[in-house]
């Protein structure tokens, strides 16, 4: 009875759970760790190990399904949004910089060096770092430390998540106060969540003459439009294999393909939200997040057991990091520390949970509509940035570069 069918059935079962009960905990409780758990202890138990290889989704989801997916980031980030908040880009690159920089000063002789080079960029970020960082530790023939690499992706939301919270709580309660006491006004900063969301949801922003006219919509069909990914993703392989006189080392085709993204998408090659556009993020997103739950195979209970202490220690000296430099750089810059803070907590979680605790968080604060659009013009767009900022491009960059490191 088992075959490739039913591999693919339970593995749409596991990720199903996941999903499930992070829309029933309006996602306090992340998918991709009820998703990790359930298939964890199944391989412990009833689920063969060999799976998600028997479901055929992994030369897919372990090849150019990652880097579509990469190069579609760089199809998903406005310019000219990075550009207007570039105050909260600042002071995200600080956070994160801090984080590395006191996990690598404090931990290498406490938990050892490789999984701190492991964990640092899943920490920083999504998936695509954790894929990253999994591959390589497994070519370097670091079980433990691929193995590292997918636990910290799997629970870094869980800091995340509540922290997150507090900070917006509190600046909420801030401005709102300010508010109505007639310090605040509602000004036109709301555009900025329309066009915002605009970009995510519709894949397109303000419409602007590009270098390349668009193609026709009768010729530009799904297959068309992963075409030109696919051709952008080869360019990105091709650079990536490239070593580079000035530090004598090569750069992870995953940091091309998401800059070629953004350079093709802006000249107008590239469609915007492109693998949206062709009804193709569902199933790619599957296969890839198959993919990293496959390296859990390997996990023993044994295994589990000791890293456990190295995650929580890296997790906790990490947001010490990152809330030291946000300080700092929030004062430099004359912005709200737990306004920064926040966005730079993204990087432990990205979208869609940041959109849904700024909104969660409005709602909760707001008396009246008005009050709740100008809490989301002073939050969600700075929220947003955070999450294209930390975990689509920082974290890519940090993981290309940690992965040369083992």
């Amino acid at each position: 009875m088992y075959n490739f069918a039913l591999a693919f059935v339970i593995c749409g079962v596991v990720y199903f759970i996941g999903e499930a009960v992070s829309n029933l905990t309006k996602a306090w409780i992340p998918s991709v760790f009820v998703t990790a758990a359930v298939l964890l202890v199944g391989f412990w138990t009833v689920i063969p190990t060999t799976v998600v290889s028997d479901s055929m989704l992994i030369p897919f989801g372990s090849t150019i399904g990652i880097y579509l997916l990469i190069t579609h980031m760089g199809t998903v980030i406005s310019i000219k949004q990075l550009v207007s908040q570039w105050k909260t880009i600042v002071v995200c690159l600080a956070g994160l910089a801090g984080m590395c920089a006191l996990c690598l000063v404090i931990l290498p002789g406490i938990i050892g060096r490789d999984l701190v080079v492991a964990g640092l960029p899943p920490l920083t970020g999504g998936i695509i770092a954790a894929t990253t960082m999994m591959k390589a530790a497994e070519a370097n023939g670091l079980a433990e430390a691929a193995i590292f690499a997918i636990a910290m992706y799997c629970v870094q939301g869980f800091a995340g998540y509540p922290l997150t919270a507090v900070c917006l709580q509190l600046e909420g309660k801030k401005l709102i106060k300010g508010y109505r006491a007639g310090e605040y006004k509602l000004e036109s900063a709301v555009s900025d969540v329309d066009a915002v969301n605009g970009k995510l949801n519709n894949g397109t922003a303000e419409e602007h003459k590009k270098l390349i006219p668009p193609l026709p919509a009768n010729w530009n069909g799904p297959v068309v439009i992963l075409l030109k990914l696919g051709i952008v993703a080869w360019l990105a392989t091709q650079l990536g294999s490239i070593v580079i006189p000035v530090i004598n080392m090569k750069i992870s085709g995953a940091v091309y393909a998401l800059i070629l993204g953004v350079i093709f998408t802006s000249i107008g090659f590239l469609d915007e939200n492109a693998i949206n556009k062709a009804n193709s993020y569902g199933i790619i997103m599957f296969a890839l997040m198959m993919y990293v739950f496959d390296g859990l195979k390997d996990c023993t209970p044994e295994m589990l057991s000791s890293i456990i202490g190295p995650m929580i220690l890296l997790i906790v000296v990490g947001v010490i990091g990152m809330v030291i430099l946000c300080f700092i750089a929030s004062k430099i810059l004359k912005v709200s520390f737990l306004m920064a803070t926040a966005t730079a907590l993204t990087a432990l979680y990205g979208f869609p949970p940041n959109a849904i605790i700024t909104e969660a968080t409005c709602t909760a604060l707001a008396q009246t509509p008005e009050e709740k659009e100008f809490l989301m013009s002073k939050m969600f767009p700075p929220m947003i940035v955070g999450g294209f900022t930390t975990v689509t491009i920082t974290s890519v960059v940090i993981a290309g570069i940690f992965a040369e490191m083992f």
